[in-house]
């Protein structure tokens, strides 16, 4: 309500501006601002949100002012009918190249960016050897344009403003939405994100199509703006560049953020044209620009969101973190059958080398089986083909009788399947809370509602003792509050199965202890768990079985006691008797 309240009457002044008398100058030196927030937010929404940064948003932005161009100059089309048609030839296009750049883990980083910018000479090369543009330009300036404003400029001015504000709007809403931290997920570690949950093909591709179209539909508004098109400054280099200037002044991980960097790029670029010496005020607002990047590494918008949580953050944890919580029970009606994971035969190879060669056991329902072995005998190896996190050579793996080989990872963790990472994997630009909350949102089995999210979360925390790091951000976290973290994500989800990656590892004896504390409460409420360990205390006092592994085959399956005393086990592994 406090932001409606604020935002209302700017947005009734700028509306009103046209009807006002203002002079053409200033309403297109206000439209020049909207262009460039609307450029700056939607690559933020593919880019900031997800990392995936683009350096070929000139390609939509350039097809959707050849669009507007083509229809308007060729087909006689009224120019608010290209609008939309722009908007959604630049999002198929941008679907079609994600559909065959996004399935490709290697594409990511400078990958992708280059990719992107390969497009933006693709397209120019397309648009300027055929008859859409031959070379030559296109003159748009005897299009009609709907009077929404006093004045042609006021027209164009308006076409602008709405455009800004649909931008501002999408961008929000997808900022505050589910769909927006998976896409914050994915910038912080896109694997992980799979893993919890997140659909991250068909969210990559959704974010990729929105951005576009936004591109696509200011390309449509600004081709009439100009009235003369050209492919030379249609698809400029220059365009990217001031984008991705604009949005990391800003902060390009907050919807606000590439909006008020365009604001403040785009002001001072006028004030130094228009000054005595425009190439020493170049250069002043390039090294002004070189310094706040440098203080302000997040941009400015986030920046002055931490500082401004950092003072309110002195109240407390919530009062719903404040519970102790002494059993975790997974969620979902517990099945009938003993069984509850099959592995049959299950064999992976990297290359030439066989990390699992014919793995086959059960993992019976409500028990907690240890994975032990020496380093290289494919114990973790096994945890990530039972997550989705690698895909298996061969063989077969089950939940509840369900094949869930060979799925994908975010829908084995819909399926009931939580891990944790034997190095914490944590979203480092979220906070513990939001860390937390979203593995409860996107990896529950039941598809849990936002009241059911936030109780989960509260438990989770409550349970694994982290509610007063709620608001802390994983980089100020020990190494045991970073376990309990990986501990508090897996839970949320109200897993059946827990996958346990080495979660002692790094801990003092006092930490390990409280460890095997929780995870026998972990147990107490039901659900059944996986864990790899080398630390056999905790082996012995937690394992209703051992599965020992060496050389990617099980050695041997049993009781703890009888396992560790088997003479072959031994020889490989424990390296002496004293081990029993």
């Amino acid at each position: 309500m406090k932001k409606l309240l604020i935002t209302a009457p700017v947005v009734a002044i700028l509306a009103s501006l046209p009807y006002l008398g203002m002079a053409d100058y200033y309403l297109s030196y206000l439209y020049i601002i909207f262009f460039w927030i609307v450029l700056a937010t939607s690559w933020g929404i593919l880019s900031g949100y997800t990392g995936y940064w683009s350096f070929g948003h000139a390609a939509f932005f350039g097809i959707g002012v050849y669009t507007t161009a083509t229809l308007t100059t060729q087909l006689s089309w009224p120019f608010v009918a290209t609008i939309p048609a722009a908007a959604l030839l630049a999002a198929v296009v941008a679907v079609l190249i994600g559909l065959v750049v996004f399935r490709s883990g290697a594409l990511r980083g400078e990958f992708f960016a280059l990719l992107t910018l390969s497009v933006t000479f693709v397209v120019a090369a397309i648009v300027s050897n055929t008859a859409l543009d031959s070379g030559t330009g296109v003159f748009l300036s005897g299009i009609e344009i709907p009077m929404i404003g006093a004045t042609a400029s006021g027209s164009l001015y308006m076409f602008g403003f709405i455009a800004a504000l649909v931008a501002l709007a999408t961008s929000y809403f997808i900022f505050h939405s589910k769909f927006g931290q998976g896409l914050l997920a994915i910038h912080d570690d896109e694997d992980v994100a799979e893993v919890k949950g997140v659909p991250t093909f068909r969210y990559k591709l959704i974010s990729f199509a929105v951005s576009s179209a936004l591109a696509g539909a200011m390309g449509a508004i600004h081709a009439v703006y100009v009235g003369y098109v050209t492919v030379g400054e249609t698809f400029a280099v220059t365009v990217p560049l001031y984008v991705v200037l604009m949005s990391i002044l800003g902060g390009a991980r907050h919807w606000a953020g590439p909006a008020i960097g365009a604001v403040i790029i785009t002001v001072m670029q006028s004030a130094i044209v228009s000054g005595a010496h425009a190439e020493f005020g170049r250069a002043g607002v390039a090294l002004a620009l070189i310094v706040v990047i440098l203080v302000l590494p997040s941009g400015i918008v986030p920046s002055l969101v931490r500082r401004f949580a950092d003072r309110r953050s002195g109240a407390g944890a919530p009062m719903g973190f404040a519970q102790v919580v002494t059993q975790f029970a997974p969620s979902g009606q517990a099945s009938s059958g003993p069984v509850l994971l099959k592995c049959e035969d299950v064999t992976k190879s990297f290359g030439g080398i066989r990390a699992l060669t014919g793995v086959t056991l059960e993992v019976r329902r409500g028990e907690i089986l240890a994975l032990v072995g020496p380093n290289g005998s494919g114990k973790s190896t096994l945890i990530n083909m039972i997550s989705g996190h690698y895909s298996m050579t061969s063989g077969k793996i089950t939940l509840e009788g369900e094949e869930i080989s060979g799925r994908s990872p975010h829908l084995i963790a819909q399926q009931g399947v939580a891990r944790t990472y034997q190095i914490p994997r944590l979203f480092d630009n979220l906070t513990v809370l939001e860390n937390v909350r979203l593995c409860a949102k996107f990896g529950s089995a039941d598809g849990m509602g936002a009241a059911a999210v936030d109780a989960a979360t509260a438990e989770a925390l409550a349970f694994t003792g982290l509610a007063d790091k709620a608001d802390v951000l994983p980089e100020a976290l020990n190494l045991h509050d970073r376990k309990f973290v990986e501990f508090a994500r897996a839970l949320a989800a109200k897993p059946r199965l827990l996958l346990l990656d080495e979660v002692l590892c790094g801990l003092n004896p006092a930490e390990v202890d409280h460890a095997v504390e929780m995870i026998k409460r972990i147990k107490s409420g039901g659900t059944t768990i996986i864990f790899v360990e080398h630390l056999m205390r905790a082996v012995v006092a937690l394992a209703d079985r051992v599965a020992v592994l060496d050389q990617g085959k099980v050695l041997a399956l049993g009781h703890p006691g009888e396992t560790m005393r088997d003479p072959a086990v031994v020889s490989v592994y424990l390296g002496g008797s004293h081990a029993a």
